[in-house]
């Protein structure tokens, strides 16, 4: 017996749950949890479907292929645990927060490696036994540095890479090698505040919450599918300093449970937002 996930998102359509459900049922496939949600303003069906059985995945999807209309796309995804690299810069608190959960099963993933532009943050990673790659932006050009950061990273051949407080704009060719693979903390309520320096601007706006975002990278900064938002509250005895404070808490968070989601496939990516089964 294997437990899988299948992920199916398709134009709508009459009858939709009954088909795929009834495939699963010819295959004696046992459904075990299941959420749709359907868009009516773009007119699209998302399904999350946990099966449990004995999979012929290629005589799966063959028949559920010949079901589901024009243009549908469909995922079978083994339940095993995935692979991600951390990369770094200098704060430690996001990074410390994974590590942490990794360690005691809150996060089920498997850490591989951290790569960072800086070595801070070797120490802390080595004490959880995980490898710690660093990678000097010093004397290099951008595209010079990102071959070098891609080269750590694909030898580990990871599910995700995570942006933990990683603080270097990746150009194009990178994002383009790991399409809706990375994911970041923006330490800012999006849209509000993108770039640099959110808190001050925070600040200076005079806002009375503060919050965090984590996303998809795109090649638009700071603009790519959110996974999950949240906030907390604050004044006008705040300074931009004590903004930054209270707020790694919301990136740690809310890093981590985004991170949670994508690890247990219930993020489809579609145009530029995610729908969350």
């Amino acid at each position: 017996m294997e437990t899988k996930t299948l992920l199916t998102d398709c134009p709508d359509a009459m009858g939709l749950i009954s088909k795929i459900t009834n495939i699963c049922y010819k295959h004696q496939l046992n459904i075990v949890h299941n959420n749709e949600f359907v868009d009516h303003a773009h007119n699209q069906f998302f399904m999350r479907t946990e099966l449990e059985g004995v999979f012929n995945d290629e005589t799966f999807l063959f028949d559920l292929d010949r079901a589901l209309p024009t243009g549908s796309h469909r995922r079978l995804i083994s339940s095993t645990r995935k692979r991600i690299v951390i990369m770094v810069t200098k704060e430690a608190h996001c990074l410390g927060d994974i590590l942490v959960k990794a360690f005691d099963g809150t996060l089920d993933v498997e850490i591989a490696a951290v790569v960072g532009n800086y070595d801070l943050l070797a120490d802390l990673t080595e004490k959880f036994g995980i490898p710690f790659h660093h990678v000097s932006h010093e004397g290099l050009s951008r595209e010079e540095h990102e071959k070098k950061m891609i080269t750590a990273i694909k030898q580990y051949n990871p599910d995700y890479v995570v942006l933990a407080k990683y603080m270097r704009i990746l150009t194009p060719d990178f994002v383009a090698q790991l399409p809706n693979q990375i994911i970041n903390i923006h330490h800012s309520f999006l849209p509000a505040f993108i770039g640099a320096k959110p808190y001050q601007q925070a600040f200076e706006r005079g806002v009375k919450i503060i919050g965090a975002t984590a996303h998809f990278v795109t090649n638009d900064l700071d603009e790519g599918p959110i996974i999950t938002q949240n906030v907390i509250h604050v004044d006008h005895n705040f300074s931009a300093a004590d903004m930054a404070r209270s707020g790694r808490d919301v990136e740690k968070s809310v890093l981590s449970k985004a991170l949670g989601l994508v690890l247990d496939d219930r993020v489809f990516v579609y145009e530029n937002r995610t729908v969350i089964l």
